[in-house]
């Protein structure tokens, strides 16, 4: 018991210090001990006004509930219940609450006041909520009439779409009977009605576990899967939105807290096991359409696999490959070209390829794996009939699908018994579609060097032959592609060329001719940029490329289409050209040692150096690539890989290098783009992204190159970058970054401050280097106005206000200027920060006195002012400078004749003088000196 009241105390002790969460540990400790109900009753109501203040209040309601219950007349539990319960939103029970306060204290000013304001805001709730019902039955008898205009249909449509996104509103609709009515809605089969009612139902299922399981019990997870497979992409994806909203809810990854409903929930377990089992259906299903069947794997790449490694649970991945892996081979191995297949668009194959990689991915185990590869062993080998090339072709298609997605696996499968064999006859075969399907299969397993060197001994002469002898140009382009990866297997290794010189030239141009031509269909372009992506690894080939204005539009206006299956390759080309590929140091010593052994030694071709990539840089610019890379950063993230993140991120950091050309990133949207690549994908690519935020920010007005809210979500990119595992130009660029946000709007420093940006900024003002440290601290100087700040330098036992003023004191006058600005704003607000400078160290007068005699106005004048606020804040400290030599310099100041750019200075010195003299510490003589009073 003793433990119990000490530890209380203790936690009072914490929380009178400010230190909520030590008291909240505390307490915690001290109910766990705790045996007396009426100290415990203490401990609960002390904790509760700690979650008050963290803003956690579901479990200030919780804690003061507790106490309430022991004392049913803790009239401390009880306000504190108030006012936890109306930040929650449950005004009704707030009211009760202070009107059980009122009733015990009548005269308390502070409970009348609340019982008066909560009384109309439960009115004018009541008053809302009436009027809400009204409003959800008129716009459904809009709706829902026979004959009624369309502008009020679509406004009716569209104010109940806004109504459910918030959850008062989505309730109101919930209890008047609006999900059999939204179901009335999707049965007229009007595309623009069925749209309204799903997205509807998916703000209903936003962030409310509750709600959004009546709701699916309510329509059937079977109807909800039919809405998502009708050939209409705007229906399919609403839908497919609506079934994450009901994953993310259900599963607990939407954290939003709604208090008492919780409760009400059983395990929704079993209902996302049947969400998955509908969409394992649905991926090969004949009735569903492309769109839909594009959702249905796009939804179970999100859920299925683990979103951190670090989770134990990957039951859903074993699950799926258990019940699905086979159904996805199945569209893998779809030939559009052939009858009686499934429903597809340009994308589904790609997707099917990425879901296949992130189920292998989310493997623990070699048995895991094994039984991975044997699955699709099994389903391979099994299609592969002597009698039916069609069954044929498609296991060599769903192979394809395999090479895409987890290559390790293809890669094992082609060297299996007799499907090299395959792929070489069906080269051979009199049918196109064979031709077409085997050379797609070579293409795709020739990716690893290896294979690529076996391929160019055994493979140029079967492609060679198939592009003469073909007629058919998508059969032609594709051989083209698979000899230009065979002539790039040496990477940009100049003396690693796989062919003759000037032959891959020869290819590109072809690449670029198809590329170029419209009459060609999209899908057989795409694989014109395939060639070029492994082609441009040669810097002629990049060269050539980018003086060919034509087939670079023609590029990006693909990267724009419908079709994101070529970002991927439009990444690769970008990369290449822009040399912003990974590339490790080569130390000379090594290289020397090579020689000498007589290894291969890599060797770097004239046109990769940096006046070249310059140009290629500023060609790319002026042929619109801006504009394609912001469309590709949009894509559906099934599509955009984190490796194909991380290539954009690294091309917009080559082409954010040149300061003359961040206008024209920013001018076409760049800003914006970058930002999603900065906060998802690989550690790599959020890195490169962060810093081509950090090159924009520096320099450019935030306003315009991050407009709206975007402008506080960059600032979280450019903290991570003053992680001291970043490089030095990394710390510094976004040090000049943090600098000028924090220059624009007192909103953004507090933004700044709470990413905890403080302790990094403050470390750098240590830094050796002197350009670091100059940018930390005029960074700092734009941060001192916040007032979390100045309470850091505040605290006793700290050494801020000595580096400053040392900071004064040195010779580089740009980093004079920023740490006498803070100097300066610091001591205007705080008296006691004026006295901690005299303390701090022996020579802060004479710093003051150099900074008073600087050759540079602007921080001459900001001396002045730090001498101005000093005497201002305690006279000793004010007749102490002015029995120094401090008087004379401010009697010279003070009588220089006024001129525009030092007036600052002179008025400052001016108020120094007329301060002293307030204080009787000078009087003026008659020949206009001033002199020390005795």
């Amino acid at each position: 018991m003793a433990d119990a009241v000490q530890l209380k105390e203790e936690g009072n002790k914490y929380f009178q210090e400010g230190d909520i969460d030590k008291a909240i540990e505390s307490y915690t400790q001290a109910f766990k001990v705790c045996k007396d109900k009426k100290v415990l009753a203490v401990i609960c109501r002390n904790r509760s006004a700690c979650f008050l203040k963290k803003e956690k209040y579901s479990q200030a309601v919780s804690d003061a509930s507790r106490a309430v219950d022991i004392d049913g007349a803790d009239i401390k539990a009880l306000y504190r219940r108030c006012q936890a319960l109306e930040k929650l939103g449950k005004l009704d029970m707030a009211f009760k609450d202070v009107q059980r306060c009122a009733t015990i204290e009548p005269k308390n000013k502070t409970f009348l006041d609340t019982l008066r304001r909560l009384s109309i805001e439960v009115q004018k709730k009541l008053k809302e909520s009436f009027s809400t019902d009204s409003r959800v039955k008129n716009m459904f008898d809009i709706l829902l009439a026979e004959e009624q205009e369309k502008d009020k249909m679509e406004k009716a449509a569209n104010n109940l779409i806004v109504l459910a996104r918030e959850d008062a509103g989505a309730e109101r609709i919930f209890q008047n009977n609006g999900v059999a009515l939204l179901q009335q809605l999707i049965d007229t089969g009007k595309p623009q009605m069925v749209l309204a009612a799903i997205r509807t139902l998916s703000g209903m299922c936003t962030g409310h576990k509750a709600r959004a399981m009546a709701i699916i019990h309510l329509m059937g997870i079977e109807k909800i899967c039919s809405i998502m497979a009708v050939d209409n992409e705007e229906i399919a994806l609403a839908t497919c939105n609506m079934f994450q909203c009901v994953n993310d809810s259900l599963s607990g990854a939407d954290r939003r807290e709604y208090g008492k409903e919780e409760a009400i929930v059983l395990d929704s377990s079993k209902d996302l096991k049947t969400i998955l089992m509908a969409l394992l259906e649905m991926v090969a299903s004949k009735k569903v359409s492309g769109h839909g069947r594009d959702q249905a794997l796009n939804l179970l790449c999100r859920n299925v696999p683990r979103k951190e490694k670090k989770e134990k649970d990957h039951s859903r991945t074993l699950f799926t490959i258990d019940h699905g892996l086979k159904k996805i081979l199945k569209v893998c191995g779809q030939i559009p070209e052939l009858p009686d297949q499934l429903p597809m668009t340009e994308n589904t194959q790609l997707i099917a390829s990425v879901l296949l990689n992130k189920l292998y991915d989310d493997l623990i185990c070699d048995p895991e794996r094994d039984n991975f590869r044997e699955l699709c062993d099994e389903y391979i080998k099994g299609k592969f009939d002597p009698n039916d090339m069609d069954k044929n072709i498609h296991a060599i298609n769903a192979l394809s699908g395999l090479l895409q997605g987890p290559f390790d696996v293809g890669d094992k499968l082609v060297g299996g018994q007799g499907v090299m064999e395959m792929m070489v006859a069906l080269c051979g075969s009199e049918r196109e579609v064979d031709q077409m399907v085997a050379v797609e299969a070579l293409i795709h397993s020739s990716t690893k060097m290896s294979r690529a060197t076996f391929f160019t001994t055994n493979g140029v002469g079967l492609l060679k032959e198939i592009y003469k002898k073909t007629k058919n140009e998508k059969i032609k382009i594709r051989a083209l592609v698979g000899l230009c990866k065979l002539g790039s297997a040496g990477g940009d290794d100049y003396a690693m060329r796989q062919f003759a010189e000037g032959s891959t030239e020869k290819l590109a141009k072809q690449c670029r001719k198809w590329l170029c031509n419209p009459a060609i269909d999209s899908r057989t372009r795409k694989w014109a940029v395939e060639g070029l992506a492994y082609l441009s690894n040669d810097a002629d080939v990049k060269d050539d490329f980018v003086e060919d204005e034509a087939a670079m539009k023609a590029m990006y206006e693909l990267a724009k289409s419908a079709d994101k299956t070529i970002l991927y390759a439009v990444a690769c080309t970008l990369v290449n050209c822009t040399n912003s590929y990974e590339k490790k140091d080569i130390l000379p010593e090594l290289v020397q040692l090579a020689k000498f052994s007589k290894q291969h030694v890599p060797e770097q071709h004239p046109k990769d150096k940096k006046d070249f990539i310059q140009k290629r840089v500023k060609r790319m610019l002026k042929a619109g690539v801006i504009s394609a890379l912001a469309v590709m950063v949009k894509a559906d993230n099934t599509l955009l890989t984190d490796q194909t993140k991380e290539m954009l991120a690294r091309v917009f950091l080559a082409l954010a290098d040149d300061p003359k050309d961040r206008g024209i990133i920013v001018a076409h949207g760049g800003g914006k783009a970058l930002l999603p690549l900065a906060l998802e994908g690989t550690e790599e690519g959020k890195i490169k992204a962060s810093h081509a935020l950090a090159k924009i920010a520096a320099i450019s007005n935030p306003e315009m190159a991050f407009p709206g809210e975007r402008v506080y979500e960059v600032v979280r990119p450019l903290v991570r970058l003053l992680h001291t595992d970043r490089d030095g130009v990394q710390n510094f660029e976004a040090l000049m970054s943090l600098t000028n946000l924090s220059g624009f709007s007192e909103k953004l420093r507090t933004k700044i401050v709470k990413e905890n940006a403080l302790p990094d900024i403050e470390n750098y003002m240590f830094e050796d280097h002197d350009q670091i440290r100059q940018a930390a601290t005029e960074c700092m100087c734009n941060l001192v106005t916040c007032k979390e700040v100045q309470e850091r330098f505040l605290q006793d036992g700290n050494d801020r206000m000595k580096l400053l003023l040392l900071l004064c004191a040195e010779d580089d006058e740009k980093l004079q200027r920023a740490a006498s600005g803070a100097l300066a704003m610091l001591t205007a607000d705080h008296k006691k920060l004026c006295i901690k400078v005299t303390l701090v160290t022996t020579q802060w007068l004479e710093i003051l006195q150099r900074l008073c005699l600087h050759d540079t106005v602007e921080v001459r004048h900001r001396g002045l002012v730090v001498v101005y606020n000093m005497m201002n804040a305690d006279d000793e400290v004010a007749k102490n400078m002015i029995e120094s030599e401090l008087l004379e310099i401010l009697t010279i100041i003070g009588k220089q004749e006024d001129h525009p750019k030092r007036q600052p200075a002179i008025d400052a010195a001016r108020a120094c003088l007329s301060k002293a003299m307030d204080l009787g510490f000078i009087k003026p003589f008659s020949t206009g000196r001033e002199s020390i009073s005795t």
